[in-house]
């Protein structure tokens, strides 16, 4: 029995990687550490998050990398960061184009993630991860390689919240009968608004502490006190 195969269309591919490159570029030319960054610096971020996510993808599906079997899309993501470099200036007066482009990025690469397993038979429950796996997975090889707190493992602006609930959209309605093509632009759309709300009414997952620091109090507060 032949496995099914699953080829997601060459433009739309390398329209996630060249916004991914732009982006990671943009991100890197502002980036404030203790070393800034130099061009070739700034170009290997770009890449990292052009071609990050669906190297991860494809690792975790144990398939050949689909971005290292065509030349277009290390050029791509190699031309996306130059790009990015290039206009960095004039991005940056332009935050909520960075912010929207992010969003666009991770409901790209969730959605390819998600239709590439659900395809190739994972059950929908992985296939979710999967996808969610590949739309943040260019963003912490980015905070690694920088140095940085991996976004989604601190307090944020749901990042992988907002991709996981892509992926499960587009995996219900595949599950319903649903074309995977809609159920893919279901996915970026649901994706970028949660993330686009996210960051412009502050939203996040609570923190930990915050939460022990609330049990405690609450604990505390039952424990009877004795007056002298």
């Amino acid at each position: 029995m032949t496995e099914p195969v699953f080829v997601i269309p060459l433009w739309a591919d390398l329209t996630a990687v060249g916004l991914g490159g732009v982006q990671g570029a943009l991100f890197a030319s502002g980036f404030l550490g203790q070393r800034r960054l130099d061009l070739l610096g700034v170009a290997i971020i770009g890449i990292v998050m052009g071609m990050g996510g669906g190297l991860i993808r494809d690792l975790l599906l144990n398939v050949s990398p689909t971005t290292l079997q065509s030349n277009w899309y290390l050029i791509t993501a190699t031309a996306a960061a130059l790009v990015g470099m290039l206009l960095a200036n004039i991005f940056r007066r332009l935050n909520g184009v960075i912010v929207a482009l992010d969003a666009i990025v991770i409901g790209l690469f969730g959605a390819f993630g998600t239709s590439k397993a659900l395809v190739l038979g994972l059950p929908v429950v992985p296939a979710v991860f999967v996808g969610v796996c590949a739309a943040v997975g260019g963003g912490i090889l980015r905070d690694v390689i920088v140095g940085l707190p991996v976004a989604v493992m601190h307090v944020g602006s749901l990042y992988a919240v907002a991709a996981a609930a892509g992926c499960a959209v587009l995996a219900a309605a595949t599950a319903l009968g649903a074309p995977i093509a809609a159920g893919a632009v279901a996915c970026v759309i649901v994706t970028a608004v949660i993330r686009l709300l996210a960051v412009i009414f502050d939203i996040s997952l609570p923190e930990q502490r915050a939460l022990h620091r609330r049990k405690v109090a609450i604990e505390t507060s039952a424990i009877p006190i004795i007056k002298p």
